[in-house]
């Protein structure tokens, strides 16, 4: 499966500014806001303007920054550029801000015109600042009242002794380094450390009690022991994500997922974590299942933290059992964390409740796997009852054989029938018809998978929310 990305013509990095001439033209209240960012940074700010501001008079006064008190022209400019590290452009002149900033990277000097990042070859996020901690969020200069607002959420949540840990971790590292030579048995220390009670120690100053905890995590052995985590990733929306599955994500050493994960929940997998794709399509298995097994058994024995990520819920048509049965065998050990089924929560985006107790006394979830000659073999007299709901799972292709079979068993040809495309996205759509409409619906509305069919009276139940 070919990852799909969100366009974006900004690429966020941290730049050491320590020494380096930044030059500011501007000496207002916007310039004063950048140099106040500038300053900690150990750079070696300069500002360009016959008049500044109190506040940058006193960092002027300070030592903390160096003014040069002529107008931003471009002849003034032009004799102040050569080795800047960066510029930053905040007159009140937009036009004069554009003219600068086309000077600017004419020699190939980042530029930031504030307010303008159309004329920008660099943009400044909204920053959240623990000491060495440093959350910056950016919308692309697109809305930078959004940006400011989502720091403001993430001051709220960030503890105030973050600097204290990262200082901790700071002074440590080189030691541990030198104990543990294996970058992937220190990570997994260090987690340990923050899961634990190492990480409030440090927070809140009590650098000796911090530094116990860190020594008995070394003393209990630092063995890199491999583990299978078996998740589910619920049926598509990262918001359907389960607090457990965020956070083996974020712990994997790799992961191997199909093709009903989608790019929006591998962004939440730890980035350098290696990624491998497993997906099974109709005629196309990229692993069999045999080798996937083989696989999670393989990497865990070499001492990996292994993610197999499914779409759904993993013992829910996920072939889950069969990979528990494999791991049992070979001595693995394992954890399982469910996830939302495809049937929960495409039918409750749908707005379709599947119990409605004026309708449906049962659930019952089937899959539409044909055999090998084309066919579904299905116990059709206990599924086509009329006092339940049947979910069919992987149903599309088979959809024509389905109904008709359902109707020859006693459903009637005006029982009601839906399918969810792409159920709990962006782009679900939700067709709802009958056992004798719904084949031609699918067809003429060219839905593809990942579709769920819901058969029953609890379609004609379907509520929207005033909001959809």
């Amino acid at each position: 499966m070919q990852a799909s990305f969100e366009r974006t013509s900004w690429f966020p990095i941290m730049l050491r500014l320590e020494g380096a001439r930044v030059l500011v033209a501007g000496g207002g209240n916007v310039a004063a806001n950048k140099v106040q960012l500038l300053v900690p940074t150990g750079a070696r700010v300069e500002i360009l303007s016959p008049t500044l501001t109190p506040e940058l008079e006193r960092l002027v006064a300070q030592g903390k920054a160096h003014v040069t008190r002529q107008d931003a022209t471009v002849e003034n400019l032009t004799a102040r550029l050569p080795g800047c590290r960066l510029v930053y452009l905040a007159t009140s002149n937009r036009e004069l801000n554009a003219t600068l900033s086309a000077l600017c990277q004419s020699m190939n000097i980042p530029v930031c015109a504030v307010d303008a990042p159309e004329v920008s070859s660099f943009i400044t996020p909204a920053l959240t600042t623990r000491g060495a901690v440093q959350i910056a969020v950016s919308t692309g200069g697109a809305a930078p009242v959004l940006a400011r607002r989502l720091r403001a959420k993430i001051e709220e949540i960030m503890p105030a002794g973050l600097h204290r840990l990262a200082a901790f971790m700071q002074h440590s590292r080189e030691a541990l380094r030198t104990q543990v030579p294996d970058s992937a048995i220190r990570r997994r220390i260090w987690e340990r450390f923050l899961d634990g009670t190492g990480g409030p120690l440090a927070m809140s100053g009590e650098t000796q009690a911090a530094q116990q905890e860190l020594d008995r995590i070394l003393s209990e052995g630092s063995a890199k022991t491999g583990e299978v985590w078996l998740v589910g990733a619920g049926p598509g929306n990262p918001d359907l994500l389960t607090l457990a599955a965020l956070r083996l994500m974020q712990d994997a050493d790799s992961v191997l997922y199909d093709n009903l994960v989608g790019p929006d929940i591998l962004n939440y997998v730890r980035r350098d974590a290696e990624r491998i794709f497993v997906g099974k399509q109709t005629n196309n298995h990229t692993l069999p299942q045999e080798g996937i097994n083989a696989e999670l058994i393989r990497r865990a024995k070499a001492g990996e933290r292994v993610l197999r990520l499914k779409g759904g819920d993993p013992f829910i048509f996920g072939r889950g059992g069969e990979e528990i049965e494999s791991l049992v065998a070979a001595g693995v050990p394992f954890r399982i964390i469910p996830g939302i089924s495809a049937a929960n929560g495409c039918a409750a985006y749908a707005g379709i409740p599947l119990t409605h107790r004026d309708c449906a006394q049962a659930c019952v979830f089937i899959t539409g796997h044909a055999r090998a000659d084309g066919t579904l073999n299905l116990a059709w007299e206990t599924i086509a009852l009329r006092s339940q709901t049947i979910v069919v799972y992987m149903g599309l292709t088979l959809i024509d054989q389905l109904c008709a079979r359902l109707i020859e068993h006693g459903l009637p040809t005006d029982w009601p029938a839906a399918i969810v495309e792409r159920g709990t996205l962006p782009q679900q759509r939700v067709l709802t018809g009958t056992l004798s409409t719904l084949p031609q619906q699918v067809a003429e509305n060219h839905v593809t998978s990942p579709a769920l069919v819901i058969v029953g009276e609890v379609v004609r139940h379907r509520v929207l929310s005033p909001t959809t």
